[in-house]
């Protein structure tokens, strides 16, 4: 597979480096669902056409799903 879609279009480098704006705490990158997760923020910030969206206003609040 591919690196461009192991990683929904964003470069891996940029992945390491990026953290939550909210919490400023590490991010997990769901390969599945194209996402960004911040644990301690609760929340999924999504990757659109190859560019991370790190607005909290964008992101789905993990808290608001069903278990």
């Amino acid at each position: 597979m591919p690196k461009f879609e192991a990683t929904c279009g964003v470069d891996p480098k940029l992945l390491e480096r990026l953290i939550c704006p909210v919490s400023r705490g590490a991010l997990v990158f769901d390969r599945d669902r194209c996402e960004l997760i911040s644990k301690s923020a609760r929340l999924a910030f999504p990757i659109r056409d190859g560019l991370p969206i790190m607005l909290e206003s964008e992101a789905r609040d993990l808290d608001a799903e069903p278990l």
